[in-house]
């Protein structure tokens, strides 16, 4: 069996890493890993207008987002790029891209997952955080920008790359509607070989696997750094806050 994958490999490397490029469009792995990008980098400030509204004090803004972040995180993803997939032409009359409709179904998705995410990284600092900053006369607006979402996004660092990983994975559904990601190019070798669909899907199993353990070390190597810089910070800051009680014990 070994020498069947490495076979595969060498005569199909080209096909799973480019697809049909150039003589047709670009695929493989290459198309899944933009395809991820473009997903993430997108989704990115979508999720955090996403999460300022849920935040906001106004009803008409916080409720419709409420609504759709609940909608998008109940529903498999699989139905999303089905409805993208059907509806989208039907209401506009345009025949979209089907690498189009998944980026944008990816990207309403993953912003939705992300925007809890942030949510959750702004109420942990806390309300000090925002009091501070409009004492140094900061909108609500500037103290968002300058203070709360980079002490926030920073925390977020090792959360966003494991969405990252997990959009990755989810690519893998664009098969459905014929994105030539790197399952399809994989489905491509499998249909000329016919006879060795085992191979052709392990090494696809273990391309993702290998892409999908690397990003998730990167995540833990990220997360540790920030814990003990935190940790370090909360050294410094210790005999700081020690230093007048000592004074005041030294009193006679």
């Amino acid at each position: 069996m070994i020498n069947d994958i490495l076979a595969i490999i060498r005569d199909y490397w080209l096909l799973l890493l480019i697809g049909q490029y150039p003589n047709g469009p670009l695929g493989g792995l290459a198309n899944t890993l933009i395809l991820s990008a473009l997903s993430i980098a997108l989704a990115f400030p979508v999720s955090i207008l996403f999460a300022l509204a849920r935040l906001s004090k106004w009803r008409l803004l916080r409720w419709p987002v409420t609504a759709l972040v609940y909608v998008t995180r109940g529903v498999p993803l699989l139905m999303l790029i089905l409805w993208s997939y059907f509806l989208v032409p039907l209401w506009t009359g345009a025949d979209v891209p089907s690498f189009v409709t998944m980026l944008t179904t990816l990207v309403v998705y993953q912003g939705a997952f992300l925007s809890e995410v942030v949510r959750g990284g702004i109420v942990a600092l806390g309300h000090g955080q925002m009091e501070a900053a409009k004492a140094l006369g900061h909108s609500y607006l500037g103290a968002m920008r300058f203070i709360i979402l980079p002490q926030a996004l920073y925390n977020m660092i090792p959360s966003i790359i494991s969405t990252f990983v997990s959009t990755i994975k989810d690519t893998t559904l664009g098969y459905v509607i014929n994105v030539p990601d790197l399952t399809f190019a994989a489905s491509q070798v499998n249909n000329q070989l016919l006879t060795q669909p085992f191979q052709v899907f392990l090494i696809l199993a273990v391309v993702y696997y290998a892409i999908c353990w690397s990003l998730t070390h990167v995540a833990n190597v990220i997360e540790q750094r920030i814990t003990r810089r935190r940790a370090g910070m909360t050294n410094r800051a210790a005999p700081v806050s020690l230093a007048p009680s000592k004074i005041v014990s030294e009193q006679p």
